[in-house]
């Protein structure tokens, strides 16, 4: 099959690795290839749609040790077609490739462009530049020079948003590479922030996440240490917004300030991802993470005493250079304590460049695989019977498309409870149908350890579907285009970015600037 379409037409793929951040930046190298004139691969129909697109781009990620193998070994598989095809380009962004640079080219010979976490702008002028040269383009900018919002954006879902309100990050943790290729903390001003989030709504959007390497450290490049809980309560001001979370805060400034304004922001929801890394204060200390166990289980205490039914989730670090089996035991005892929801654990593996990389003490990969299968272990348990309190209550659940994997096979559809658990209810027969982006009311029948599944529907009990705009922004993308092509908002202009508001001290600042 051919590699390309016409010669009018030039189709890109994006794909990509790692955080949330990255998903972002891919709405925007999207976007920057549609207003350049590329055509999304998957928007055309699978008849008319060729195997592999004229320009395909890896936005990847630098945090995990498979990261660099998982990119060459997907540019070792688009060879074939790089070679029946010499027209198609390849691109490599994102903080693998501000990392590697040029050794990417040098491993890689056939990539066409590499660009860097600073320049996700140049994206376009960079694909012609190597076209016109017949040469690979390189370009790594060391900071940033404007804020990636300036950028269009093609979003992924009609009716949930990324806002990005802070990227770089501050912190010095000694596992982690992602200050190096990111950069220090940048904030935006608060009011292009809840401009960007009034655009949205307006196209039919109903839930937001906030974004930030540190996302409650936002205000600290203007000077103000209440700026995101003031931001949260704004976001509470805006007419149609239904959904508010953000991710992913730092617990050694996460202050009770932010907590009563989640409490009192009707629409900022009862989920919070608060990363412990390790629950043995002698590791915190020596991955340089400035809170310590007490004050972390104290946070989660005072969330619960404001926000009783919220659900916290976290992420997990097994195996840190010089991890004994008593500093494992530590992190096992806060999982029991803290009772999240769910766990996003990881094995340690070297990444060059941090401190931690040259630390003594390494731990054996078998060691860190045992304690790894025991601590998943163990935060099953307490998923599962966090799960299990929730039967028989009733939840709001907002209708994704296909998020469970067997929905086909079991006749149910799924979407996110206020708490961000995942659920999977049972539509009656008969009964309206909800879209994707619109609301249901259902009562959960049974906890399983991942999932809650809510069958109340064909049992007699509660099933209500509330229509909204986001379900109405769904359905608008349905209508008419291509049968068969995966259809996604249309591309959205970005946000002008004029700098930081002038610093005025905390007791003066209004609840949130508007310029």
């Amino acid at each position: 099959m051919s590699t390309t379409t016409s010669t009018s037409t030039r189709t890109y793929d994006v794909r990509t690795h790692g955080c949330q951040m990255n998903v972002h930046d891919s709405e925007r190298l999207a976007g920057l290839l549609e207003t350049a004139g590329y055509v999304d691969l998957a928007s055309l129909p699978g008849e008319h749609r060729p195997q592999v697109a004229d320009v395909v781009v890896f936005n990847t990620c630098a945090v995990r040790e498979n990261a660099a193998n998982k990119l060459y070994g997907n540019l070792g598989q688009l060879r074939p077609a790089k070679q029946a095809n010499p027209g198609m380009q390849i691109a490599v962004g994102g903080c693998l490739a501000q990392k590697d640079r040029s050794t990417i080219v040098e491993r890689a010979p056939w990539v066409d462009v590499v660009f860097g976490t600073h320049n996700v702008g140049s994206l376009p002028a960079l694909l012609d530049r190597a076209r016109h040269n017949k040469a690979a383009e390189v370009e790594i900018l060391e900071s940033l020079e404007t804020f990636p919002s300036t950028l269009p954006t093609r979003r992924d879902s009609a009716y949930s948003a990324w806002v990005s309100i802070s990227v770089g990050c501050n912190n010095t943790c000694t596992f982690c590479i992602v200050p190096a290729l990111r950069g220090k903390e940048k904030d935006r001003r608060p009011g292009e922030i809840l401009a960007e989030i009034e655009a949205l709504v307006a196209q039919g959007v109903v839930e937001i996440t906030l974004l930030g390497q540190n996302v409650n450290t936002y205000g600290v490049e203007f000077g103000d240490r209440l700026a995101f809980g003031k931001l949260l309560r704004s976001c509470g001001q805006i007419e149609g917004l239904e959904r508010v979370r953000f991710t992913s805060p730092h617990p050694a400034a996460f202050t009770d300030d932010v907590i009563t304004a989640m409490a009192e922001t009707p629409n900022v929801m009862p989920s919070l991802h608060m990363p412990l890394q390790s629950g043995s204060d002698r590791v915190l200390k020596s991955m340089r993470r400035s809170y310590r166990s007490e004050k972390f289980l104290g946070i989660l205490d005072r969330v619960r005493e404001q926000i009783p039914d919220a659900a916290i989730t976290t992420d997990l670090i097994v195996g840190f250079p010089g991890e004994t089996e008593e500093d494992f035991q530590g992190t096992l005892d806060v999982v029991r304590a803290s009772r999240f929801s769910s766990a996003f654990t990881f094995q340690y593996s070297i990444r060059p460049g941090t401190p931690a990389a040259e630390m003594d003490d390494q731990i054996p990969k078998e060691v860190v695989q045992e304690r790894f299968e025991r601590l998943i272990e163990v935060q099953e348990e307490v998923s599962w019977a966090g799960n299990r309190e929730i039967e028989g209550r009733e939840v709001e659940v907002l209708v994704a498309p296909g998020e469970g994997r067997k929905d086909a096979e079991t006749h149910r559809l799924s979407g996110r409870a206020r708490d961000n658990r995942l659920v999977h209810f049972a539509v009656p027969e008969g009964a309206d149908r909800p879209r994707p982006g619109d609301m249901v009311t259902v009562e959960v029948t049974y906890g399983a350890p991942h999932h809650l599944v809510a069958d109340s529907g064909v049992q007699g009990g509660r099933y209500a579907v509330r229509r909204t705009a986001g379900g109405d922004a769904w359905a608008a993308l349905q209508e008419g285009g291509t049968p068969g092509a995966v259809k996604k908002p249309a591309v959205s202009l970005g946000i002008p970015t004029v700098g930081a508001p002038t610093p005025v001290p905390a007791a003066a600042a209004p609840c949130c600037p508007t310029d």
